[in-house]
């Protein structure tokens, strides 16, 4: 029964740019809808699970959520740029290594054998992260429109963003659940400050956003029950699944343009990238 709660943030998380794309709007509109939703989620969960909020709870959600909205802003605008069946699977790949080396380097995750296994579980991720981004050069029909400086650009800083989300709640060292609300909270503050210039709340597209901060709140509370069945690192490895559902999905739902050569490029990519989060993941085990 874990295995299969551990699976749920797997297809709510990789939904997620599914559901954005069809659902339209700027990566401004997107990102604060998203928030409005994960907010609402995080409301009713305070109400029914009554969590104590501390104020280093406070203070480790808001700012863990401010991150949160640099992570995920930038990883919708990466999406628009160079496509999701790129992003998903560079941007887990990035965000795994990042977290990876927090864990060597602020929380002496690693011992002995681990940097061997640690280190070659950090290139095959890398491997797989540069395969699916590979083209097809010869393709006539390559997109024209994809803009990779942007992309390239927003990847770094939505890994950067996801990084200081998963970093400042590992370091709080605070109750999972308590820290929801105000981690969406600290969500929509910076999605607010970010898209104050556009002021995406005027558009109807944000509104409908709402609905994929539904979805991650759902993934996030069932993580929390699958972290409780069968322990973070292999809950933690099973959400990685998502990339298959977000690459595979805005392939054939979305109809983004592959050939055959980079589908090969971005079966084996992710692949790859699922190997390397598995391992790494396991070794906190």
């Amino acid at each position: 029964m874990g295995i299969l709660i551990a699976l749920i943030p797997a297809i709510a998380w990789g939904s997620i740019g599914l559901i954005s794309g069809r659902l339209g709007g700027s990566a401004r509109q997107q990102t604060l809808g998203m928030t409005m939703g994960a907010l609402v989620f995080g409301l009713l969960l305070w109400i029914f699970e009554q969590p104590t909020l501390t104020t280093a709870v406070w203070v480790t959600g808001i700012v863990s959520g401010l991150f949160w909205s640099v992570g995920q802003g930038q990883q919708f605008t990466s999406m628009k740029a160079i496509g999701i069946s790129r992003t998903t699977p560079i941007s887990t790949g990035m965000q795994l290594v990042a977290n990876a080396l927090a864990g060597v380097l602020l929380f002496n995750e690693w011992k002995g054998n681990m940097y061997w296994i640690g280190s070659i579980s950090v290139i095959v991720l890398i491997a797989g992260a540069v395969l699916t981004s590979l083209t097809d050069r010869s393709d006539p029909n390559r997109s024209r429109s994809e803009n990779w400086g942007v992309g390239i650009r927003a990847l770094i800083l939505s890994t950067i963003g996801y990084a200081g989300y998963t970093i400042v709640v590992h370091y709080g060292n605070v109750n999972a659940q308590a820290v929801v609300m105000p981690q969406a909270i600290g969500m929509l503050i910076g999605a607010l400050i970010w898209s104050f210039k556009e002021q995406p709340w005027k558009e109807s597209a944000t509104y409908r956003n709402i609905v994929t901060g539904l979805v991650w709140g759902v993934g996030n509370l069932f993580m929390f029950m699958a972290m409780a069945q069968i322990g973070q690192a292999i809950a933690y490895s099973l959400s990685q699944m998502g990339i298959v559902i977000s690459t595979f999905g805005s392939i054939f739902l979305l109809g983004e343009h592959k050939t055959k050569r980079e589908m090969v490029y971005v079966v084996i990519g992710s692949i790859l990238v699922i190997i390397g989060g598995i391992a790494l993941s396991l070794m906190k085990a």
